[in-house]
């Protein structure tokens, strides 16, 4: 393998591996402080890119500069944060924090059935593909490989960006704490006065704006089409469960191994290429079932 391709390797899988993060990053939070693997997650990944693409068409027609898509591509995460993560919290998830794990798992994979079958209903079969902001930013050379600005820099600066803003949101806010309250324990933290039912509408809009804004990153740079949400909700879940459920910084590293191992199977062995990421969930889990970064607890009986 000439070095050329290792290093666009490397590049790829970085690029890759800061929208996983991102995506993992609110699957993880939402697990964190609620205990659920929310299924329909990756459907936030994809009603970003949707919207991220339509608002960005829109622009384009209106001869707005591609700049705008700066402020476009947050806007998307942020109204299917709110309007969707905020629906779905309210009127299904706070019927089942209490319910079966496995019943919380059927139900929030019915949710990403439905989302499924309504990204078909608004934005139907046909690709969306809006690229302006690639084009805008233009290239770079390194190391004699000319490569995207936006997937050099802006994808990873601003997946480190968001995992520098909600560790410090968490550690130093009043909000953060109680967030952090909460996850250790709902009902001690609803007999010191939290508001849990707001704390755990927030987690989860938060939760779903960041893998909104994973959605909306992505859609400059691949066709969006049915089925997209799906395969990055396994791929995200690859990571959490490599690094630990609830592992913040975890998720970081298992993200730039998943995607590192990822992007050098596409240009060495592209036949296991959809394996490995889960070959390395296998291999860790074998090893250690609770993850890289999470700790053995002793269960009660």
């Amino acid at each position: 393998m000439p070095q050329d391709l290792y290093i666009l390797a490397i590049l790829d899988g970085l690029s890759y591996a800061a929208l996983l993060f991102l995506v993992a990053l609110g699957m993880t939070l939402v697990f964190g402080v609620m205990n659920i693997v929310n299924m329909a997650h990756g459907s936030f990944y994809a009603l970003g890119g949707y919207m991220a693409a339509t608002l960005g068409i829109w622009a384009a027609a209106q001869g707005v500069s591609p700049a705008w898509s700066l402020v476009i591509l947050p806007l998307a995460a942020v109204i299917i944060g709110v309007v969707f993560g905020g629906l779905m919290e309210t009127s299904l998830m706070q019927r089942i924090y209490s319910k079966d794990p496995i019943l919380q798992l059927l139900v929030t994979f019915s949710a990403f059935m439905i989302f499924e079958d309504f990204q078909r209903l608004v934005w139907g079969t046909q690709p969306y593909f809006v690229s302006d902001i690639v084009n805008y930013l233009g290239t770079t050379e390194v190391l004699g490989i000319t490569y995207t600005r936006y997937q050099l820099i802006l994808l990873p600066g601003v997946a480190i960006a968001v995992f520098i803003a909600l560790r410090s949101f968490l550690k130093f806010s009043s909000v953060g704490r109680q967030i952090i309250a909460v996850s250790h324990n709902r009902e001690v933290s609803t007999a010191l006065g939290i508001n849990v039912k707001r704390i755990s509408l927030f987690t989860f809009m938060v939760g779903s704006m960041l893998g909104a804004l994973a959605g909306a990153l992505a859609s400059p740079t691949v066709s969006w089409v049915p089925g997209i949400g799906g395969e990055m909700i396994v791929l995200s879940f690859a990571v959490v469960a490599t690094a630990g459920l609830g592992q913040i910084e975890g998720a970081l590293v298992a993200a730039i191994l998943i995607g590192l191992a990822r992007s050098f199977a596409v240009y060495l062995m592209p036949e296991v290429e959809v394996l490995v990421p889960y070959l390395i969930m296998v291999l860790v889990l074998l090893f250690r079932p609770q993850g890289l970064f999470s700790v053995a607890q002793a269960r009660r009986v």
